[in-house]
């Protein structure tokens, strides 16, 4: 209730959230388990007889995490619960549009006998927040945001540890041998558009066979012309948000195949097509209820325009084919190829994080607890081996 309340995003998909939070945290715990290190033996050199290293890693130091408002809870969570799995105290910034869900979470870790100051959480405004980057008691800083501020706070402290999981516009291809059409015009309608199309693995692209055109585009528009608002989509974080939607969507040079509209801060899920290359909708991260539709002539050029994107989180290809699979995880240039599904899947044990402007370092969680230590290494001597 309270994500529904500071988001806007409906309650089916904030209790998703609250239950992948859950797991995130059960996964940190089972993970815990496990960070036990590395034998590595050394006589198999000559002059290493007797010798043996253990490699075990060890917490940077304390993390400055900063979250965004689209998954105001599980977000927090993958900075959190990492941090605690390897022992790093953390700081956590909320966005301030949400900063209510980080403060229950932090209110449920103050009844646990976690060390004091193991974890903060710290609602200050974003201007405030180059000082916390800058403060040389937080080595690592972990941030989930958007591509500029990203590459600011990575040049800001080249000399610390710097995760970024940054933007994306996520493409889909429609391969020529995919067959459940319905499948997959109601994944992409649904994953276009939900919580109001605002997360970086939302469907914003898709490239479909020639051989589908007829059948698949009407088929997607259907979809997305059924979807509950209310209970599917919802709003924006803003009205300001959704009129810089309203703005890529006008100028982008397309036509409008449904949607198209807007309503304070709630904008209709929107089918383009025919959009010149270099549109803001197809170049940049709408973060909005809007997907853009072209047809290829092969699935190499769906695979090829996918490709042509600064961003490179995640992509999702529709087929059946186990060698075009391979193919797409070969040649795509992203951090996740979903076979079968949208991009907009996320397991979170998984590594997950992006190439080029979509970030450096990863997240899911044994991901993460590597990313916030580093590993040292201990040579035992004169052991009998």
């Amino acid at each position: 209730a309270l994500i529904t309340a500071e988001n806007g995003k409906p309650a089916m998909w904030a209790k998703a959230e609250v239950g992948r939070a859950v797991s995130t945290f059960r996964w940190a715990a089972e993970e815990a388990r496990r960070f036990s290190g590395d034998l590595m033996r050394l006589d198999t050199d000559p002059i290493a007889k007797g010798r043996m290293a253990v490699v075990r890693r060890f917490p940077r130091g304390p993390v400055l995490g900063i979250t965004p408002f689209n998954f105001p809870l599980n977000l927090v969570a993958h900075k959190v619960a990492p941090a605690i799995a390897v022992g790093a105290p953390i700081v956590v910034k909320p966005a301030p549009a949400t900063p209510l869900s980080a403060l229950l979470l932090g209110s449920i870790l103050a009844e646990t006998d976690l060390p004091k100051g193991m974890f903060s959480c710290l609602p200050v405004p974003n201007e405030r927040a180059p000082k916390l980057v800058e403060d040389p008691r937080l080595p690592v800083v972990s941030f989930t945001g958007s591509g500029p501020v990203g590459e600011s706070i990575k040049a800001a402290v080249p000399q610390k540890h710097v995760t970024l999981e940054l933007g994306g516009n996520a493409a889909v291809v429609v391969c020529s041998d995919y067959r459940d059409l319905d499948w997959a015009a109601q994944r992409i309608a649904l994953f276009s558009n939900y919580q109001g199309g605002q997360s970086c693995i939302a469907v914003q692209r898709v490239f479909v066979h020639r051989s589908h055109k007829d059948t698949f585009v009407p088929k997607l528009v259907e979809s997305v012309s059924k979807l509950d608002f209310d209970e599917q989509v919802g709003p924006l974080i803003s009205e300001q948000a959704a009129r810089r939607v309203q703005e890529w969507v006008d100028s982008s040079g397309g036509r409008v195949l449904v949607g198209g509209t807007r309503n304070g801060a709630a904008y209709a899920p929107t089918v383009l097509a025919d959009v010149p290359a270099g549109a803001k909708v197809v170049s940049e991260e709408v973060f909005g209820p809007v997907v853009v539709v072209s047809i290829v002539d092969s699935d190499e050029a769906g695979l090829e325009a996918a490709n042509d994107s600064k961003y490179g989180l995640q992509a999702g290809v529709f087929t059946h084919d186990v060698q075009t699979a391979f193919k797409a995880h070969t040649l795509l240039k992203v951090g996740g190829v979903i076979v079968g599904d949208v991009p907009s899947y996320r397991a979170d044990q998984m590594p997950y994080g992006g190439e080029k402007g979509s970030g450096v370092g990863r997240e899911g969680l044994r991901s993460a607890m590597d990313d916030y230590t580093s590993p040292r290494v201990m040579v035992l001597t004169g052991l009998t081996l």
